[in-house]
């Protein structure tokens, strides 16, 4: 596994497609640099990126209110079909229905419905286009429904409308920035398929 960064408080690394960001990271961690491991934010296992994890109680404190208060900036990069516009900012009402593990967007807030906002911009565009997205929630499955629900599915999103023979979606966590040590720190690996 590639790990970005190290020090005592903290580890930034690379997720592979197929491996859980709850489990199967946080031991390759511990195997790689000892003592514990404190999982901050998550990543669906069909997903890859950018993450970090926290290696004391107290830093994961630190960062679980820093991601609260939206101090934690996310950025992914998605191939989808179609083309979007050249950029937006995307405001909708998400339910996840928890039986069939899908999300739904849906016109009004009643039980269970969270609001998501993510922003983008089209880098390049055809009939699969790349977009480097902003997320402003994390929401579970966020930027593929509110992608799939305007017509433009990830490529290799299966459950949410992709036709195609991939085997996962594109979508990779390409970027994450944060205050660290009175500096703000940004990490930053782009996938074989975005550069």
């Amino acid at each position: 596994m590639q790990i970005l960064y190290y020090d005592n408080l903290i580890a930034v690394c690379v997720k592979d497609v197929g491996l859980d960001s709850e489990h199967e990271i946080p031991q390759a961690l511990k195997n790689q640099l000892g003592g514990e491991i404190y999982t901050l934010h998550r990543l669906d296992k069909n997903v890859g990126g950018v993450m970090v994890y926290a290696r004391t109680k107290s830093a994961a404190a630190l960062f679980s209110r820093m991601i609260q208060n939206g101090e934690m900036v996310k950025e992914y990069v998605a191939l989808v079909h179609g083309c979007p516009p050249e950029e937006g900012d995307w405001e909708d009402l998400l339910w996840k229905d928890s039986r069939k593990n899908k999300v739904f967007v849906v016109k009004r807030e009643r039980g269970g419905v969270k609001k998501a906002r993510l922003e983008f911009k089209t880098i390049s565009a055809g009939e699969k286009s790349l977009v480097r997205i902003r997320l402003h929630t994390g929401r579970s499955h966020q930027i593929r429904v509110q992608f799939s629900s305007r017509g433009f599915p990830l490529v290799g999103d299966h459950k949410y409308g992709s036709r195609d023979e991939a085997e996962s979606p594109f979508l990779f966590s390409c970027c994450l920035s944060f205050p660290y040590n009175g500096e703000l720190r940004s990490f930053e690996v782009l996938p074989e398929w975005a550069q």
